[in-house]
């Protein structure tokens, strides 16, 4: 078995959103714990539930998928954390990035830890910051 260093995710609005497959709760929870620690900043929850609806919005899941998504969402451990906005901001500003994104960058930064994402621009951003950066 490989060892995986500590990371965390970013589930956003992205237009490879269905990469991420809904299985059972148990199923996802245990290969979550099994093979990594997932930190994030204490926003995550918010930007599920925003990318939810907006999903709902365009149509693209019912509102009762969505509920099931939450759901299982929240059932993965992850270490919510503090993140400096400032230094965020500034990331935000030097990179002409939202600073949504800014704080899962600063969250990596802070935790020296990887980038799970498969958004575009936080890749770009993320590997001039070297962070290693997965997807």
């Amino acid at each position: 078995m490989s060892v995986v260093e500590p990371v965390f995710g970013n589930i956003g609005t992205a237009k490879k959103l269905n990469r991420f497959s809904l299985r059972g709760k148990a199923k996802v929870q245990g290969q979550w714990q099994l093979y990594c620690t997932l930190h994030s900043p204490e926003i995550l929850p918010y930007e599920i539930g925003n990318a939810l609806s907006a999903i709902v919005k365009r149509k693209q899941l019912t509102q009762n998928e969505a509920m099931q998504a939450i759901e299982l969402a929240q059932a993965i451990p992850v270490r919510l954390v503090q993140v400096d906005i400032n230094k965020a901001l500034e990331l935000a500003l030097k990179f002409n990035i939202y600073a949504y994104d800014a704080y899962f960058l600063q969250c990596a930064l802070s935790l020296s830890c990887s980038l799970l994402t498969l958004d575009k621009k936080m890749k770009e951003v993320a590997k001039q910051l070297n962070i290693v950066v997965l997807e």
